[in-house]
């Protein structure tokens, strides 16, 4: 009953929220193979886009719009890490985030290296290496399944909150880089806008980011963008001031 109580107690948008996370992380075993880093580099060598390549393209462009929302609302991984939460919820240093570059870049120079020496890309393949197009249904993906969620498990437990977000995630890259684009040629997007002076420096957004951003500080500075947002609302909705608010328009 306790429990009851505490999920009716959520925002309305956050119950959403979680709930499509849920879907998300459910749908899992069914998915993985459409997030694959490592049939991304093996289709390079052959000269063929796959659905890998498809789904970064298109987080990238949507970055373009609507930021890192994937992240905080569709992520399976990120939800396997909020359900983590009750066990390990501490804040995650920041100190951790350039590690996700450290193997993005090599990785998507590999991706590039393959795909330059097969002569470039000839065809395109959704279904690249996937009998059914349904992930388990191949004896080996449950392996990997297995790996994956144990690893964003383990370090959600050891490290703290969206730890593997900071650390292992190589989606995360694509929508950054595609804010970035889009802050630098700025239309209208998806994006938090605050009011410095409705503040009341309760600092109950900063607990509460999954990100663990000092968002108490971007709202006094005035200034919400920020790499590592994932645009879950969290703080919106945990402001009682009103505070910080979603806008869909220009600038930063």
């Amino acid at each position: 009953m306790a429990t009851k109580s505490i999920v009716r107690q959520l925002p309305a948008r956050q119950r959403v929220r979680r709930a499509l996370l849920l879907i998300s992380f459910l749908a899992f075993p069914i998915t993985l193979y459409y997030f694959s880093p490592v049939l991304i580099m093996q289709s390079a060598s052959e000269g063929v886009i796959n659905a890998s390549f498809l789904v970064f393209a298109a987080m990238f462009g949507a970055a373009l719009l609507v930021g890192r929302l994937w992240c905080g609302w569709a992520c399976p991984a990120g939800a396997l890490q909020e359900l983590a939460a009750p066990v390990s919820n501490r804040p995650v240093s920041r100190r951790l985030d350039p590690i996700k570059w450290a193997i993005w870049l090599p990785w998507l120079a590999g991706i590039v290296f393959f795909a330059v020496s097969a002569g470039g890309y000839r065809s395109v393949d959704p279904f690249y290496q996937l009998a059914g197009g349904v992930t388990l249904a191949q004896d080996f993906w449950a392996y990997i399944y297995y790996i994956v969620v144990g690893v964003f498990l383990l370090l959600a437990l050891l490290v703290g909150r969206r730890a593997g977000c900071h650390t292992i995630c190589w989606m995360a890259p694509f929508m950054i880089l595609g804010r970035k684009l889009r802050n630098v040629l700025p239309w209208p997007a998806l994006r938090l806008q605050a009011a410095p002076d409705k503040c009341r420096d309760c600092l109950t957004c900063t607990a509460g980011c999954l990100m663990s951003l000092d968002v108490h500080g971007m709202v006094v500075a005035g200034r919400m963008e920020n790499d590592e947002c994932i645009l879950c609302g969290t703080c919106v909705d945990n402001c009682s001031q009103g505070a910080i608010r979603f806008t869909f328009s220009a600038g930063k």
